[in-house]
């Protein structure tokens, strides 16, 4: 968990303290929750903001990418949380998904935003299970 609040940090993200899910964050600056984010990422179509609020959202689930990958890279030591399909999808489009499965998800509203971001990059793009290669049966036939 301290990686996830460091990552945050990191990605210059301030996370606010937990507040209820409003039509709109009342800043651009501001995504503290799972529900702050989700609205960033697809803000009402009429908000004056609008490509503001995209804008942040794109780069904190850039960010919050980055860091992951610095943090489990591949071959390392650390298992990563989430595996993205090649090609993978463009931020747009996954600053959308991330908001269509917040709506899906109220639960997790009030969670720290980049908390439910990773959880909807788990749920959402899962790492294959290792396989392990099978030995071959003990006493087979003499050749």
């Amino acid at each position: 968990m301290r990686t996830i609040y460091l990552a945050a940090a990191l990605a210059g993200m301030a996370i606010a303290p937990a507040m209820a899910q409003s039509p709109a964050p009342s800043s651009v600056s501001q995504a503290g929750t799972v529900a702050d984010l989700a609205t960033l990422c697809d803000p009402p179509a009429d908000s004056s903001r609008r490509l503001e609020a995209i804008a942040y959202c794109q780069g904190f689930l850039t960010a919050a990418g980055q860091y992951h990958t610095a943090q489990h890279p591949a071959g390392g030591a650390r298992p990563p949380l989430f595996c993205l399909p090649n090609p993978p999808p463009t931020i747009a489009q996954s600053g959308l998904a991330f908001a269509a499965w917040a709506r899906q998800n109220p639960q997790y509203n009030s969670e720290p935003a980049v908390e439910g971001l990773f959880r909807w990059a788990r749920t959402t793009y899962p790492c294959p299970t290792p396989t392990t290669p099978q030995r071959p049966a003990r006493g087979g036939t003499a050749r």
